[in-house]
């Protein structure tokens, strides 16, 4: 197959999903197949553009592979609402002509967000007669309204029509949980068109490593600490705030330390945070190298996935599959009835608290520190259910299955323009 990847996100970026679909598309490749993929420059999480990409309008590379063509973005360090929507029409634009300067694609996968490349990749589809696979790692914009990014009624009313567009033209939509599948049926799309291919990780790669001699916790000096670590995207669904809290009511225990990695922004607010709430054993590190993974999470006696209360079936936590494959216990303190909650006890790998409850999140940290065989148990199944559910080759496999699929199947009805009864609101999501 000639397979398209459209993703806003890609390679070097260290968070998100541009490891995912960096990894993805060389696992095509492996397997024989032609990869090309649509990105911007590099800027995430720093959101400037990587040295090497500054002032150019387009770069095409070639790595393990996969032909990768960039095209300009209009970024800004810190975005308002306006610059954000900037962003995404700068992508929508430049991207064409790069998708337009290659061989024709079988199949066209599109991640989304960003939501607005739902346009380009329609218009593709059509000019290329493929189907076009979208592939939800978010659910906008109702992820931006509830956690207070949109408030601007017309604002919202036209990416709901957007997000609506994005569903009836796709040929097939992969989700990564089971509460996007139910939001999306909610929503009027079938059931046929949707399939869950959860978010993967390298087994290999990602593993249980032993905690003694461990040089990433001898270089940040965490040697015979207890170590409670987060480390990915710092963004408004997760509300650190409560794990700085959470520490300052453990910091008479010497031993239990807090570590933070994360992008240097966000660190500079959670700095002034810790200073505020006395949460002096709290350690902020900056994102670490990914050749650096393994050693970091096998540092860490337990792994925090964090949210707020608002954030049910729209987000899905990447690093829950990363923190299974490490081997080490996982505390969510996220709403019970969201994706992660779901995820989390599914796995057997971890426990559930109440979010944004800095007293729920230090009893629990408080629990496994007393606990240690317990600790260890829910690592061990984690890793276990790692291998079982979230392997990369399993995860190769459906995609390559769902890709096979829409090529031999293409007529479905895919009109470019949304159909509306006389009784449905075009925003009636």
């Amino acid at each position: 197959m000639q397979i398209l990847i459209y993703s806003y996100n890609y390679h070097p970026e260290p968070i998100g999903i541009a490891p995912l679909m960096t990894e993805l598309a060389e696992g095509l490749v492996k397997r024989g197949h032609s990869v090309r993929v649509i990105t911007g420059m590099p800027n995430y999480p720093q959101r400037q553009i990587y040295d090497g990409y500054r002032g150019k309008w387009y770069v095409t590379e070639e790595k393990n592979g996969v032909t990768i063509q960039r095209s300009y973005l209009r970024i800004k360090s810190k975005p308002n609402l306006v610059d954000r929507l900037l962003l995404e029409l700068s992508f929508v634009f430049t991207s064409i002509p790069q998708a337009l300067n290659g061989w024709r694609p079988d199949v066209i996968l599109l991640t989304v967000p960003p939501l607005m490349v739902s346009l380009p990749a329609a218009l593709l589809g059509c000019l290329y007669d493929c189907p076009v696979v979208l592939n939800v790692q978010d659910i906008l914009p109702e992820a931006a309204i509830r956690v207070g990014l949109i408030r601007n009624k017309w604002m919202i009313r036209a990416l709901e029509t957007l997000e609506k567009f994005a569903y009836r033209t796709a040929h097939s939509i992969s989700v990564i949980a089971d509460g996007f599948v139910e939001n999306l049926v909610k929503k009027g799309v079938s059931p046929s068109k949707i399939r869950c291919i959860p978010n993967w990780v390298d087994v290999n790669f990602i593993r249980p490593l032993p905690k003694k001699n461990n040089a990433w916790k001898k270089a940040h000096k965490l040697d015979d600490k207890f170590v409670v670590l987060y480390s990915g995207n710092i963004a408004l669904t997760q509300g650190l705030e409560t794990v700085v809290e959470a520490a300052a009511r453990l910091r008479h225990i010497p031993k239990i330390v807090f570590a933070i990695a994360g992008e240097s922004q966000a660190l500079e607010r959670l700095e002034k945070y810790c200073q505020t709430c006395g949460a002096d054993n709290v350690v902020l590190l900056p994102l670490q190298p990914r050749e650096q993974l393994p050693e970091m999470l096998a540092a860490a006696d337990i792994g925090l996935i964090v949210q707020k209360s608002n954030v049910i079936s729209f987000n899905m936590p990447s690093k829950i599959p990363l923190l299974l494959a490490s081997g080490r216990a996982i505390i969510g303190s996220v709403p019970a009835s969201g994706t992660a909650a779901k995820a989390i006890r599914k796995s057997g790998g971890g426990i559930v608290v109440k979010p944004e409850s800095p007293e729920a999140l230090a009893a629990a940290v408080m629990d496994l520190y007393t606990n240690p065989l317990k600790t260890e148990m829910l690592g061990k199944t984690g890793r276990e259910f790692a291998v079982k559910r979230y392997s990369f080759e399993q995860a190769l496999d459906q995609y390559e299955q769902l890709f096979v699929d829409a090529i031999a199947n293409p007529a479905l009805d895919l009109d470019i323009l949304p159909k509306f009864t006389s009784s449905e609101s075009p925003i009636d999501i």
